[in-house]
């Protein structure tokens, strides 16, 4: 008998050995006059026991009541004082009845909710304040209906604004992109293409010796274009102490701040602010050149900071606090944040998928 490929490197038995077994072992003996091989006795109640178990788990899993129609993620617009603004929300179940989830609001990251009551169709919750000034909780006040969200949400900064929502997208796509002819979102000469995001505020952007500065930090800078799938490459450098972000489709930032030396954590240079955690942190000194190789397909993100790979095709949940909007199944626009510090861009390619 010779030996087989998956046996490579094991002595191959001969015949005469199976011949041996089959004498001295009567469960072959049984197998081979065409019997089954005999159980031994202690097998049995474990057998049984095991049988039973199975049983009651089916039984249990077709008594299960439906999942909550609450669960997954919500894409909200929060009509605020000024204006509406986006806002995000993901329920999920925590063992066997448990509501927890993630809230995002108009600014900040996404803060963990520990517990969520949906009963009748009405969810609530409530969160400590993150970045809003006040003492007392944020209470969230919903009512689900036809599969859209409506409610107010009251307490410090909200005070009370009344919410829509629905489903967040999944965003999936069936085949790998095929990618365009790239675009240079700067030209070196001026600020074509670009626009402030809030046009009755100060706006500190200027192209100065070839190179789009924040000089006087206060708005942020939106591109006149939309996007939906796309490949960017950014240059950009910035001051001890500085932050900004690259806001990808308007509603998902990739962090810039100065992090040089310090740990990871989910909203350090090269995370997907709030989100997705960087692998390492591969940031320059202040004042150095440096770079960022960004690929957005659907929801899912690629990260490379200085040619070290640091997010590798992984989901984006939602939106980052301070998006244009919470509409994530449209195209959006680049922009970059210009209300924290300084920074320079001295070049941003963006390639779309055709």
């Amino acid at each position: 008998m010779t030996d087989t490929s998956w046996e490579r490197g094991r002595p191959a038995r001969k015949l005469t050995d199976w011949k041996t077994d089959r004498k001295t072992d009567p469960n072959r003996r049984r197998v081979a006059a065409g019997g089954a091989p005999a159980l031994p006795a202690f097998l049995i109640p474990i057998l049984c026991f095991m049988i039973m178990g199975s049983v009651s788990r089916a039984d249990a899993q077709r008594n299960d009541p439906p999942p909550p129609a609450i669960l997954g993620r919500w894409d909200l617009t929060v009509q605020g004082k000024n204006g509406p603004m986006p806002s995000w929300l993901e329920v999920t179940k925590s063992g066997r009845s448990a509501l927890v989830g993630r809230f995002v609001g108009a600014f900040g990251s996404a803060r963990p909710i520990g517990e969520v009551t949906f009963k009748n169709n009405r969810v609530r919750f409530a969160i400590p304040p993150q970045w809003e000034d006040g003492p007392s909780n944020i209470r969230f006040d919903g009512k689900l209906s036809g599969g859209r969200l409506t409610g107010t949400i009251s307490g410090p900064f909200f005070e009370g604004a009344k919410f829509t929502g629905k489903r967040a997208p999944g965003l999936a796509r069936r085949d790998e992109p095929e990618w365009g002819d790239p675009i240079e979102l700067f030209n070196g000469r001026d600020m074509s293409g670009w626009k402030a995001r809030h046009p009755k505020e100060p706006n500190g952007w200027e192209v100065r010796n070839g190179l789009l500065s924040n000089a006087k930090p206060g708005n942020d800078l939106v591109t006149t274009r939309k996007f939906t799938d796309f490949k960017v490459h950014v240059e950009f450098r910035y001051p001890k102490d500085s932050n900004s972000g690259v806001y990808l489709r308007g509603r998902h930032e990739v962090q810039i701040q100065d992090d040089y030396g310090k740990p990871v954590t989910d909203d350090c240079i090269g995370s997907v602010y709030g989100f997705l955690e960087p692998r390492l942190n591969a940031a320059k000194r202040p004042g150095s050149w440096q770079s960022y190789d960004i690929t957005l397909v659907g929801r899912y993100v690629t990260v490379e900071l200085n040619g070290e790979l640091l997010i590798d095709r992984q989901r984006i949940p939602g939106i980052t606090g301070g998006a244009l909007d919470s509409d994530e199944g449209a195209p959006g626009p680049l922009f970059i944040q210009g209300d924290h510090g300084p920074i320079d861009f001295r070049k941003i390619t963006i390639t779309p998928a055709r």
